[in-house]
């Protein structure tokens, strides 16, 4: 910055939810320093006919540029003031500065001030001394045969029917044309429609149920209040539906030969006590989360702070993803707003485990990353330089990173409290 920092009035103010407003005032004649080199600048890149290149005069630049100057002036003395304020006072802002009270008339001082949310600043007195129960990760029978019975319908097979109406779970084969006043609108538009899965509207689906394969009739359908498209929300069709073919799922039985089908087992007792490790191994991982969950919540309750405004509005965004897009503003802030217990919530379990893992030394190491990498590759039977090349392009490097660091935070918490497992 070309501006001597010294002359520079600076004034910062602190807000709520750690905003920031930094008040400027700039002196007049610095202003009309820094204007003068840019209009200098300006008229030796000019080529105006009637006079030499570099050699148009000032008043020529300034009759014909003078709004532009003014408006590069602005924008590049409050970018460099702004960064200049930012480094003197060691700010560290995690949202774009919105520029507010802009003053400045020539001749005079340049007054603005700018807004912008800063990274927190807290401590963690308390992070043990809790008691938290572990869940019992048990599995019941129950659990084992809904397993056996999803294996059983993805291993099923389609069979036609061809007697009897259409009922839920049966694939429907239709040919559908649109009417109007009897008259057919269209060409006619075939589907396979799984009933009872929401592949159709709820008065489609029931209009197929009342044919047999062969049959069709004529309904008069109303879309329902949730249907993507509003415009179509409530609106009636005539419909000719014609049922072609009804297909049933035909399940094996549930016995050895089944077990060998779906997997290396050599019975069904043995399928059943792989599906009962894998449900215990994934009893076991939840039972953990919610331990962890609950320490952290511990923490998060025992140690209160701010949560930026802007960092919360962030990471409902991020929820939402691509629901955002084409949203009305008043929609979306509406929007943010119920979500904004919930984001809060979220971010400060962030901000605490980013703020433990920096005090207590617990952030991952480069040996922890390889070692990570080296695993996932001898899990999957890919090299290691493919893993960490899919990881470098796909941005989950730090995604990793991040994982590491909170399992050794969460092994650090527990080792602060009392962990105890459920009777």
């Amino acid at each position: 910055m070309s501006i001597d920092a010294s002359s520079l009035n600076i004034d910062v103010q602190e807000g709520e939810r750690w905003r920031r407003t930094v008040s400027v005032t700039v002196p007049a004649d610095a202003v009309s320093t820094e204007r003068r080199k840019i209009a200098e600048n300006l008229a030796g890149r000019l080529k105006i006919p009637g006079f030499r290149s570099g050699r148009v005069p000032a008043s020529v630049v300034e009759k014909r540029y003078g709004g532009a100057l003014n408006r590069e002036l602005l924008d590049q003395i409050v970018g460099d003031v702004y960064k200049e304020a930012i480094r003197i006072h060691d700010l560290k802002p995690i949202s774009q500065g919105e520029v507010e009270d802009l003053d400045w008339k020539p001749e005079e001082d340049l007054v603005f001030s700018i807004s912008f949310d800063v990274e927190p600043s807290f401590d963690l007195p308390r992070v043990g001394g809790f008691s938290v129960e572990r869940p019992r990760a048990e599995v019941q029978d129950e659990e084992i045969e809904k397993v056996v019975e999803r294996l059983r319908e993805q291993n099923g097979s389609w069979a036609p029917a061809g007697e009897g109406r259409a009922e839920e779970g049966d694939l429907a084969s239709v040919t559908v044309t649109r009417l109007e006043d009897g008259e057919i609108l269209g060409e006619p538009q075939d589907y396979d429609l799984l009933l009872g899965q929401g592949d159709a509207i709820p008065d489609v689906e029931e209009a197929i149920t009342t044919l047999a394969p062969g049959e069709d009739g004529t309904f008069v359908v109303t879309f329902p209040d949730d249907f993507p498209n509003e415009a179509r929300r409530g609106a009636q069709e005539e419909l000719r539906i014609l049922l072609r073919e009804r297909k049933v799922r035909e399940l094996p039985e549930v016995d050895d030969e089944f077990a060998k089908s779906v997997g290396d087992f050599e019975d069904l007792e043995s399928l059943r006590v792989r599906i009962k490790e894998d449900l215990t191994r994934e009893a076991e991982n939840q039972a953990e989360s919610e331990v962890r969950a609950r320490l952290l919540d511990f923490v998060v309750e025992a140690n209160p702070f701010e949560v930026p405004a802007t960092m919360i509005d962030r990471y409902a965004d991020s929820v939402m993803g691509g629901n955002r897009e084409g949203m009305d503003e008043e929609v979306l802030a509406q929007v943010r707003e119920q979500m904004r217990p919930q984001a809060e919530r979220a971010v400060r379990r962030i901000l605490v485990v980013e703020r433990l893992g920096d005090a207590h030394g617990l952030q991952a190491t480069e040996e922890e990353l390889d070692d990570r990498i080296e695993s996932i590759a001898e899990s999957s039977g890919s090299p290691v330089a493919k893993v960490y090349s899919d990881l470098q392009k796909s941005g989950r490097m730090e995604e990793l990173e991040r994982s590491i660091t909170e399992e050794k935070v969460f092994d650090f918490l527990k080792e602060q409290s009392t962990v105890t497992d459920a009777n």
